[in-house]
């Protein structure tokens, strides 16, 4: 589970998004996301060049997980109040989830398990529908570790006060993962999910500002495992000093199962969230009875590791554009390439272009000459990371000219061979 209280508490500092890159700002300025009263607070929909960054940021880490070794599953973002009993959501995370609902509309105010009905909750995770598929078959040791990933919805009842941008949402899609694995394998599988994400923030063009180790606390909501909670702190103590990663403990901001490695970010006004997790759980197992069968024939019991190399989507894309200021790594931008015809006689040429481009998967549009001069769309399209101005030369010999986002001009070439080159430079990298 993806507990992120900590960094909304890191946020709520500064409602109205004073520093200059605030990605509120610049995601209306930029027609990236928006909002609505009547779909309501906290539920902000995507525009479509916000869409585009969306997906191209969720297709790179579904690559990379699957390089990785993880295997993708879909789960319903709905499930029965006793689900999260046994998991130990209904017990300690309570307060954060929404009410049960529907679909016995006989059940008497207040009557959440009536009989004869379901009451059914909104997920406020993702790790009790994977223990459930882990559970649905038997497994042998010879399968394990078994990497199971999801990009999945889960919710969350904020209060209306404290809901903002892309930061503080109800609806959250998480990149979640979860490895079940032997005793022995649990080091090297946190360490592995430590590398993953070391490469997505190369590859996304950030950093992290600190490692934290988050460790229960005083007056906090945990499950009573004294010695599971020994091994596990020990086990992320390991992982760290393994990698050599400095790191500061935090008493008070461990998961009510257990201890986790906590990656904190911060934004261009220094203020520092949590994006990404790697946490222990030998807690959940238990309450599902997990099991898998050892060499020795035996039922053994698995450990989960819980990871998410970027946190929710709605908050890693918020980081982006404020790191980035609006101008995303090309493989990342809603448009790649902008294909500005100098007069209507270009139109048709530049259009062509687009076609080509689209065809080897660059996001590509045409600015026509009816949005300003050629001077005001160039720069209009300063974000964009490449752009192909088509005139009367350009025209007659199919050649391109790209201007990139710096100001530099590449020499003209043949607009076939431009625009394979660019599909290059403009792919996700691998992961």
């Amino acid at each position: 589970m993806h507990d992120d209280r900590d960094h909304d508490r890191a946020h709520g500092d500064d409602p109205g998004g004073s520093h200059r890159h605030d990605h509120r700002r610049l995601g209306r300025e930029l027609d990236l996301f928006g909002s609505d009263p009547l779909i309501g607070a906290g539920l902000p929909y995507w525009l479509p060049a916000g869409a585009a960054v969306r997906q191209a940021l969720e297709r790179y880490i579904q690559d990379t997980e699957r390089r990785a070794g993880y295997r993708h599953v879909h789960s319903p973002v709905l499930g029965k109040r006793e689900l999260y009993e046994i998991s130990g959501h209904w017990a300690h995370y309570r307060e954060d989830m929404f009410p049960p609902i529907g679909p016995d509309r006989a059940a008497p105010p207040g009557d959440e398990r009536a009989p004869g009905g379901e009451r059914l909750l909104l997920r406020p995770s993702l790790c009790p529908h994977h223990a459930l598929i882990f559970r649905s078959r038997p497994h042998s040791y010879r399968e394990l570790p078994l990497r199971m990933a999801e990009l999945g919805g889960m919710y969350r009842a904020e209060r209306s006060g404290v809901l903002g941008g892309l930061t503080r949402v109800r609806a959250i899609t998480l990149n979640d993962a979860h490895i079940f694995c032997t005793p022995d394998q649990v080091a090297d599988e946190a360490r592995a999910a430590l590398g993953l994400i070391r490469r997505a923030y190369a590859a996304l063009g950030i950093a992290p500002a600190r490692y934290r180790l988050s460790l229960p606390g005083a007056g906090g909501t945990y499950v009573a495992a004294p010695e599971l909670w020994r091994q596990s702190v020990a086990l992320l103590r390991e992982v760290l000093d393994a990698a050599g990663l400095p790191f500061e403990e935090a008493p008070g901001e461990a998961a009510f199962y257990g201890p986790k490695i906590d990656v904190q970010i911060a934004d261009p006004a220094g203020r520092e969230s949590t994006l990404s997790t790697v946490q222990i759980d030998f807690h959940q197992p238990e309450r599902f009875a997990l099991h898998y069968t050892g060499p020795d024939g035996s039922p053994h019991r698995p450990v989960m590791v819980h990871r998410s190399i970027i946190g929710s989507v709605e908050r890693a894309v918020a980081h982006l554009i404020e790191h980035h200021g609006g101008a995303f790594p090309a493989w990342l931008a809603p448009v790649q390439l902008a294909v500005l015809p100098v007069t209507d006689a270009q139109v048709p040429q530049a259009e062509a272009v687009r076609d080509r481009a689209l065809a080897l998967d660059l996001r590509a549009e045409v600015v026509p000459p009816d949005r300003g001069t050629l001077g005001a769309r160039v720069r209009d399209g300063r974000l964009v990371p490449y752009q192909a101005v088509i005139g009367p030369r350009e025209a007659a010999d199919d050649r391109l000219a790209l201007r990139l986002r710096d100001g530099a001009r590449l020499p003209a070439e043949p607009a076939g061979a431009a625009l394979e080159r660019l599909a290059v430079e403009a792919a996700a990298p691998r992961g």
